[in-house]
């Protein structure tokens, strides 16, 4: 074991903040696939409306106010507006994916609605389901539950602190967590239990 290495074993855990929210929290830092993974059917139609919206505005001021700048000049104002509104369109998508939108009475962050279904600001039966169901499946896989890391478990926890409720704050910086680690501020034994008691129930119901 290098130097580095172990000063970083001596590093101390610091735990994810535990917030008061009305439902259950699923995952403080979720991983980017997880996100896109759990979205709803409403999160695709408002990113695809939101994303639509940009170029349908331009081409409706076209036609009400010309330009006169001819197709090689309005093209190109098309193509940039179909960029921003493709990037806006996403990260509404994201962002109702991760959160839907509430704004919890404890929160005394920036006073506008975010995304919070992952954190359990707002109602998120259907997310905790896929959850419980994705993790037990892969504890009786044997598999780890939130994927492999090359990263220390210091640099894990790192990346975990940089991204924890980033949700919370897409409306000023978009940023989104590509690091596998196991710091998602939740108690990893109910998988295990759920996974007990189903191979249980699958040997009992087996004899």
């Amino acid at each position: 074991m290098s130097t580095v290495e172990h000063l970083e074993q001596q590093r101390p855990y610091v735990p994810a903040p535990t917030l008061d929210t009305e439902f259950p929290l699923i995952d403080s830092d979720p991983h980017f696939r997880r996100v896109c993974k759990y979205a709803r059917r409403s999160d695709y139609v408002e990113g695809a409306v939101t994303a639509a919206a940009g170029p349908a505005l331009m081409l409706l001021w076209e036609r009400l106010s010309p330009s006169y700048m001819g197709k090689g000049g309005f093209a190109p104002i098309m193509r940039l507006t179909g960029v921003i509104g493709l990037t806006g369109g996403f990260l509404q998508f994201y962002s109702r994916s991760i959160c839907g939108y509430f704004m919890p009475m404890e929160y005394q962050g920036p006073l506008i609605d975010m995304p919070v279904r992952f954190y359990g600001f707002t109602e998120n039966q259907r997310e905790r389901e896929m959850d419980m169901r994705e993790m037990v499946e892969k504890v009786k896989r044997n598999e780890p539950l939130y994927g492999t890391s090359r990263l220390t478990p210091y640099m894990q926890g790192v990346a975990s602190r940089n991204s924890r409720y980033a949700g919370v704050w897409l409306h000023i910086i978009p940023w989104f967590n590509f690091v596998n680690h196991d710091q998602h501020g939740v108690d990893t034994a109910k998988y295990y239990q759920q996974a007990e008691r189903e191979l249980e129930a699958e040997r009992t119901g087996a004899k």
